[in-house]
C-alpha cells in the first residue's frame, strides 16, 4: 500500500513540482540551441538506447546470473531515465534542456526498444516465457506529458511573463528539489525494505557496476566528442539514472514476476546514492561553462 502510494501519487506529484521549478529556469532558446547542435542529443540517445542495454547484457553474462536476475537486469537496462534524472541534472548544474529533451525522446523511443530488447533477453536467457511484451503506450505518453511537459511549459510561461518572480524562486526551488530528493530516497528504502536484503545479496555488485559503468561511459563519450561540461553532466546522469518505476511495473505487472524486479530495487539504492554524491559535489560549482 505504501509502495503504491509512493510510486503512483507522491513521486509523480513531487517530480511535477520539480519540473515546474525547472521550467522557470528555461527559455525557448535553450531548446532551439539543441536542435541547432544535435551532437549532444545523438550521443546521449546512443548511450541510453544502445550502450546501456549492451552493458547490462555483458554484466549478466560475465556474472553468470540466473535467468530471472539476468532478465531483471535487461528490464532495467532498457528503461531510460525518467524525470528523476532531470532533477539530478538541475542540481548538478547540468544542461537541463538537454536532459529534458533526452528524457522525452528516449521515453517515446522505448515504446519500440523495450519490447525488442526484452523479447531477445527472454529468448536468450531461456526463461521459457511466451509472454508478449506490450507497453501501455497511452499511459506512457500521458506520464511524460503530465509529469514533464506540462509543468515545464507552465514554468517557462512564468519565466516569460513574470521574470522577476522566476528569478526569486530559483534558489528556493533548488533547495526544495534537494529536500524532495532526500525524502524520496528514504521513502524508496522504506517501501522496499523487505526486498532490499535479497536484492543486494543477489545483484548488488552487478547493479552497482551497471550504475557506475553507464554514468562513467556517458561522461567519457561526451568528453571524447568534445562536448562542454554542462552537456557531459546531463548525458552522464541520463545514462546512469534509470526509470525504476517503469522497470518495476514491467517486471511485476507485464511479466508477472516479482523476482525480476529485484535488480531494480538494488539499482534504485545505488542510483540515489551516486546521484546524491554528484549533486553534493557539483551543486556548489559555479564555474561550469555554458553548454554549446
Amino acid at each position: 500500500m505504501i509502495a503504491t502510494l509512493l510510486t503512483k501519487v507522491f513521486l509523480p506529484l513531487s517530480l511535477a513540482i520539480i519540473m515546474l521549478g525547472m521550467g522557470m529556469t528555461l527559455i525557448p532558446a535553450d531548446f532551439t540551441r539543441i536542435v541547432t547542435y544535435p551532437k549532444a542529443v545523438l550521443i546521449g540517445l546512443t548511450n541510453q538506447l544502445i550502450l546501456l542495454p549492451l552493458i547490462g547484457f555483458s554484466l549478466a553474462i560475465a556474472f553468470d546470473l540466473d535467468p530471472t536476475m539476468a532478465v531483471g537486469i535487461m528490464i532495467l537496462s532498457c528503461c531510460p531515465g525518467g524525470p528523476t534524472s532531470n532533477l539530478i541534472t538541475q542540481i548538478c548544474n547540468g544542461n537541463i534542456a538537454l536532459s529534458v529533451t533526452l528524457t522525452a525522446i528516449a521515453s517515446f523511443a522505448s515504446i519500440i526498444t523495450i519490447p525488442f530488447v526484452l523479447a531477445m533477453a527472454l529468448d536468450y536467457f531461456g526463461s521459457g516465457s511466451d509472454i508478449v511484451i506490450e507497453l501501455p503506450v497511452l499511459d506512457t505518453i500521458l506520464q511524460i506529458v503530465v509529469i514533464t511537459v506540462i509543468p515545464i511549459s507552465i514554468g517557462m510561461l512564468i519565466r516569460k511573463y513574470k521574470p522577476n518572480f522566476a528569478k526569486r524562486m530559483e534558489k528556493p526551488m533548488r533547495t526544495a528539489s534537494t529536500v524532495i530528493f532526500i525524502l524520496v530516497f528514504i521513502a524508496v528504502l522504506a517501501a522496499n525494505l523487505e526486498l532490499l536484503g535479497n536484492a543486494m545479496k543477489s545483484v548488488g555488485l552487478v547493479t552497482l557496476l551497471l550504475n557506475i559503468g553507464t554514468m562513467g561511459l556517458g561522461y567519457l563519450t561526451a568528453r571524447l566528442f568534445k562536448l562542454k561540461l554542462k552537456n557531459a553532466i546531463s548525458i552522464s546522469v541520463e545514462s546512469g539514472i534509470q526509470n525504476g518505476t517503469l522497470a518495476f511495473v514491467i517486471a511485476t505487472t507485464i511479466l508477472n514476476n516479482v523476482e525480476m524486479g529485484i535488480p531494480t530495487v538494488a539499482y534504485a539504492i545505488w542510483m540515489f546514492l551516486t546521484g546524491g554524491i554528484l549533486m553534493w559535489k557539483l551543486s556548489k560549482r559555479k564555474n561550469i561553462q555554458l553548454a554549446e
